[in-house]
C-alpha cells in the first residue's frame, strides 16, 4: 500500500483526514496542506499569568510565568482535543524578573502506552519534575498532547495508531520552529523529553530529525513547513525497538520468573532468545573503551562493566558508611573494593527478581498488549506486528505482515534512522532508565546509546541503581545539562 494510500485509510476517509471532536463526530474534510503562513502563527499576547511553587535543590521557587494554553498547532487536526500545545514562559522567580526570549525551550510530552495525551483542560504547567524544574531554571517549557492507540471514532477507525502518535509530536516541533521569533525561547534549542512511550516517542524525535519519510502525513494535516529537527533529545526508559523487543526480553529477563514465581514458557523463551542473537549481530554495534563488537554472547559482561556496575558503585559511594555496610551485607553477591562495585550478571538477574511480563511480551498471541493495539489499522483494533507472533498465533509458517506494517514500523523506531545514520538526527542525548526496569530489555537502551555513540554523537547514558519504569533520580542534573549543550547561561542556577 502507497504512503498516502495509507494515511487515507488512516484518516477514515477516501479523501483526507476528516476532523473529530470529542464526541467522535464526524465533520467537514480537510482541505490541502498549509502554504499561508499567518494559518500557523503564535499569539504572544494570547495568556494568562500565573505563579507555581516549584521544589529545587535549594529550596521551593516561586515562578511567575505566562500560560499559553491549547494552541492548535496544524491548519487541520484531526481530533483538536489531542492536536494541541501548551506554552508556559518564566517570567519571575523569587521576584527577580526573566527574560527567557532565547532560553531553551523544553518540549515535553506527557504520552505513556501510547495513549492519547491531551493538554486541552491543563490549567498550568505539567506537575513533572522535569518540567517544572526547567521552569524555575529560567527554561521555555513546551508540552505537546498527541494521538493515541485507543481512539475511535463513530465509524469505529482507529485514527491514533501509529504512526499517528510521532507525526503529531513531529507536527508541533514544526509549530515551535515556524513561530521564530514570535514564541518566546530559542526555536534552534528545542530539547525533547517524555517517559516510557513517551521516551520512545521522544527517541524519534531526535533520531528522525528532518527525515522526510514523515511527509504526506504532514501534507494531510496541514503542519507547518519548517523542520522537525530537535537540538537534543532526554528519553526516559522507551518503551521501543518494538519490532525487536519480544527476543531481547526474552534474552534479558528470559529465566526470571513471573511475580507468581512460575517460569514463562522456557521453549518460547529460548526461540526468542535465538532471534535476539541475530538481530544483534545485524547492528553491528561496537562498544565503548575498545570492547569490540557488543553481540548477545558478550553482551551481559558488556551491560554490567558498562552501565550497572558505574550505576551501582554511583549509589554506593553516595550512602553513608553504615547504610553502604547494610546494603552490602543484605547484597553479598556485590564486591565493594577501592571504591568500586563489582559482580557478575547471573547475580543481578537474581537481584532484580521477578520480569514484568510474560512470553512472548509486545506481541501477545491473543492480542492482549497495548503495542498490537499500536499497530492497527482502519476498523481494525490490532494487529500482529512481528512474523514470529503471527506464524505462532496463526498455525500458519507462510503467513505474512500486512503490506503496510513494515514501513509503519520503520516510523516508529528509532534504530532504523540511527542505522541510516539520518542526518538531521539530534547530536546531544540524554538517557535514563533504571535498573530494576522490566517494562522493556535493558537492551534497548544499551543499543540506542551504542548506536549513538558510534555515529560520534554526545551521550549521556546512565542507569538508576534499583530505579524501576518510570524513574528519574537526577531532574537537577539534566537542567544543567541542558544549558551546558545549549551554551545558555540565563538562570540555569534557579534549578538548584
Amino acid at each position: 500500500m502507497k504512503r498516502r494510500q495509507m494515511v487515507k485509510a488512516l484518516a477514515g476517509t477516501a479523501a483526507l483526514p476528516m476532523v473529530v471532536g470529542t464526541a467522535g463526530s464526524a465533520r467537514a474534510a480537510a482541505g490541502p496542506a498549509v502554504k499561508d503562513d499567518d494559518t500557523l502563527v503564535f499569539d504572544p499576547g494570547n495568556y494568562t499569568t500565573t505563579t507555581a511553587a516549584v521544589t529545587t535543590d535549594s529550596g521551593v521557587k516561586a515562578v511567575t510565568y505566562r500560560f499559553y494554553k491549547a494552541i492548535t498547532y496544524v491548519a487541520h487536526p484531526v481530533d483538536v482535543t489531542y492536536q494541541t500545545l501548551n506554552v508556559s514562559v518564566p517570567v519571575e522567580i523569587d521576584g527577580v524578573g526573566i527574560d527567557a526570549s532565547d532560553a531553551p525551550i523544553l518540549f515535553s510530552n506527557a504520552v505513556g502506552g501510547y495513549m492519547p495525551s491531551s493538554t486541552a483542560n491543563a490549567t498550568g504547567i505539567g506537575r513533572g519534575a522535569n518540567p517544572q524544574l526547567a521552569l524555575a531554571s529560567g527554561y521555555v517549557v513546551v508540552e505537546p498532547g498527541a494521538r493515541g492507540r485507543s481512539l475511535v471514532d463513530a465509524g469505529g477507525v482507529y485514527y491514533g495508531v501509529a504512526p499517528a502518535a510521532i507525526v503529531d509530536l513531529k507536527a508541533a516541533v514544526r509549530y515551535v520552529r515556524h513561530n521564530k521569533g514570535r514564541i518566546p525561547g530559542n526555536t534552534d534549542r528545542i530539547v525533547a523529553t517524555g517517559v516510557s512511550a513517551g521516551g520512545a516517542l521522544t527517541s524519534l524525535l531526535g533520531a528522525s530529525g528532518g527525515s522526510g519519510q514523515y511527509d504526506a502525513y504532514f501534507e494531510a494535516l496541514g503542519a507547518a513547513e519548517a523542520s522537525d529537527a530537535v537540538f537534543a533529545a532526554a528519553p526516559y526508559c522507551p518503551i521501543t525497538d518494538l519490532e525487536h523487543s519480544d527476543m531481547a526480553y526474552e534474552w534479558n529477563w528470559g529465566t526470571n520468573p513471573l511475580g507468581s514465581g512460575a517460569q514463562v514458557d522456557q521453549a518460547l523463551s529460548t526461540d526468542l532468545r535465538g532471534q535476539f542473537a541475530e538481530y544483534q549481530a545485524s547492528l553491528k554495534l561496537y562498544g565503548k573503551h575498545g570492547f569490540g563488537r557488543i553481540t548477545a554472547r558478550n553482551y551481559d559482561e558488556y551491560m554490567v562493566r558498562t552501565h550497572l556496575e558505574p550505576s551501582a558503585t554511583r549509589f554506593l559511594a553516595a550512602l553513608a558508611d553504615a547504610d553502604r555496610a547494610t546494603y552490602l551485607a543484605a547484597n553479598p553477591w556485590i564486591t565493594w573494593a577501592d571504591g568500586k562495585a563489582s559482580f557478575v550478571w547471573a547475580d543481578f538477574l537474581t537481584h532484580v527478581g521477578a520480569r514484568k511480563k510474560n512470553v512472548p511480551s509486545f506481541d501477545a498471541f491473543d492480542f492482549s498488549t497495548p503495542e498490537t493495539n499500536l499497530f492497527g489499522f482502519g476498523t481494525v483494533k490490532s494487529r500482529h506486528f512481528t512474523l514470529w507472533s503471527l506464524r505462532k498465533a496463526t498455525g500458519n509458517p507462510s503467513a505474512r505482515l500486512d503490506a503496510d506494517l513494515p514501513e509503519t514500523i520503520d516510523l516508529m523506531n528509532p534504530m532504523h534512522f540511527i542505522g541510516h545514520r539520518n542526518p538531521g538526527r539530534s547530536r546531544h542525548w540524554f538517557i535514563r532508565v533504571g535498573t530494576k526496569d522490566s517494562d522493556t530489555s535493558l537492551t534497548v537502551v544499551g543499543n540506542l546509546t551504542a548506536g549513538l555513540e558510534n555515529l560520534g554523537d554526545d551521550v549521556n547514558t546512565f542507569m538508576y541503581w534499583d530505579g524501576g519504569h518510570g524513574a528519574n533520580q537526577d531532574a537537577p542534573a539534566f537542567m544543567t545539562w541542558i544549558g551546558k549543550v545549549t551554551g545558555y547561561t540565563g538562570c540555569t542556577g534557579y534549578s538548584r
